[in-house]
């Protein structure tokens, strides 16, 4: 059964009201020099149908559903516990507007101020905001902050911070007169002697993403010595799940910590909406960007959560603004919240385990029982860069055939690691499944 918004008599009656015997007619008086577009649309279909045609363009895709992934790089496939989706889907939540009315939204302010609060207990930071658009955009922010805290015009950032996250920084300074200077690397672990030469009394921040996008552990704790010696921010980008077992930033000196927050509880969905994570020290408070959740008492005495500050333009003077980013995602902060405290602290220690027993387990199946070697030295979290003897990119298309999505081809990042292959394994993958991945390897390397 078909269904159409309007009646033949509606269609007849709004044609003959703009003087047109036919909707072709109405669209024959558009200027001959505007150029037509023959979109050979076909006919309406039945909701049936529709639902038949769509499901079989889906199955098309190649997903995390139809092939097992050990591809990374920035996206990841994590489990998700079903209490996630259950609570994210509630009408209270899914349907409910930005909380300006705070009086109608203590249910929406109530989970953001709890998520802020895990944030901070995650990342050791101080104050949190109820979250950006995502990891790259929330490190361009925390960028900004420290530009507007020095005064300074020039940050250091580490060449192994993710290239979409640096270029986004890079974007947003464009026309900024900010000086970026990139930090080298070695081994996939910024060049120490080399940063320390780099950063000085004008420097801004010093950047640096741990673990890094190779997957390698960085030196943090010199970096931040260095940073801090010469009067500048220490910004920290971090993977929220390794965490689980790794020193908080907030332990070892981060002054601004952001992240990617889609491995906590957001599926991989194409690229988007995620999720990004922004925490600093509380001196920073007035130059976060972003929404900041409070709980307050009303005059009853009975506790309340507002909105204490929204530092946007749409809010306040426009000079006073310290960014004009227009929310947050507050439907992916509401499903991090819930995950995180379905977790709790033994729950994300043992899952940032397997993600790391795991990945070391396959690092050295692959590395011993196949012709793949190691490409960098220095301990990993889940992910590593091993060498192929053949381009990543037709080894990747092989083992598609086997069921498998292969990982990333690092010379799309560094033209000199051109058979640099970069590979995940999250809690997600089983052994039988990294074993027959193994497998799949040897035999499309043969």
């Amino acid at each position: 059964m078909d269904f159409v918004p309007i009646t033949e008599e509606d269609r007849r009656v709004m044609l003959k009201a703009m003087g047109a015997a036919s909707f072709e007619d109405l669209l024959s008086r558009i200027p001959k020099f505007i150029p037509r577009a023959d979109l050979n649309v076909p006919p309406g279909l039945s909701e049936s149908s529709l639902l038949r045609l769509t499901g079989e363009l889906a199955r098309r895709n190649v997903t995390t559903q139809s092939h097992v992934s050990f591809l990374g790089a920035g996206s990841y496939e994590h489990l998700i516990p079903s209490v996630v989706r259950y609570i994210t889907s509630r009408g209270e939540f899914l349907t409910a507007y930005t909380p300006y009315q705070a009086e109608a939204s203590q249910g929406t302010l109530q989970a953001m101020y709890e998520y802020q609060s895990l944030i901070c207990e995650l990342t050791g930071m101080e104050v949190a905001n109820a979250s950006l658009y995502d990891g790259a955009s929330a490190l361009a922010e925390g960028c900004l902050l420290a530009l507007r805290e020095t005064g300074r015009g020039k940050l250091c950032v580490a060449r192994t911070v993710h290239p979409e996250y640096r270029k986004t920084v890079s974007t947003c300074l464009k026309h900024s007169g900010v000086q970026i200077e990139e930090l080298s690397f070695k081994e996939g672990a910024t060049d120490l002697q080399g940063a320390e030469s780099q950063i000085g009394p004008d420097t801004a921040a010093v950047v640096v993403q741990m673990p890094n996008a190779f997957g390698c552990l960085e030196p943090v704790k010199a970096l931040e010595k260095a940073a801090h010696a010469a009067g500048a921010l220490f910004l920290v980008v971090v993977n929220p799940i390794s965490l689980g077992i790794l020193q908080a930033p907030g332990s070892y000196g981060a002054d601004v910590v952001v992240g990617e927050g889609q491995p906590l509880g957001t599926d991989l969905q194409y690229g988007g909406p995620y999720l990004g994570l922004f925490a600093c020290r509380e001196k920073f408070l007035r130059k976060m960007p972003g929404r900041v959740v409070g709980m307050t008492r009303d005059a009853h005495g009975r506790r309340g959560f507002v909105l204490t500050l929204q530092t946007r333009e749409q809010h306040i003077r426009r000079s006073k603004a310290t960014s004009n980013i227009c929310t947050n995602e507050a439907m992916m902060a509401l499903g991090a919240a819930v995950y995180l405290a379905s977790l709790g602290k033994e729950g994300m220690r043992e899952l940032a385990l397997q993600n790391l027993f795991k990945a070391r387990y396959c690092f050295e199946e692959l590395t011993q029982k196949t012709s793949l070697r190691p490409l960098l030295k220095g301990p990993f979290f889940n992910e590593f860069a091993v060498t192929a003897p053949r381009d990543p990119e037709r080894l990747n298309e092989a083992l598609l055939k086997e069921g498998f999505l292969g990982g990333f081809p690092l010379k799309r990042w560094e033209p000199n690691l051109a058979n640099g292959w970069l590979l995940c394994v999250t809690e997600a993958r089983t052994k039988e499944e990294i074993d027959r991945f193994v497998e799949a390897v040897k035999k499309c390397l043969r």
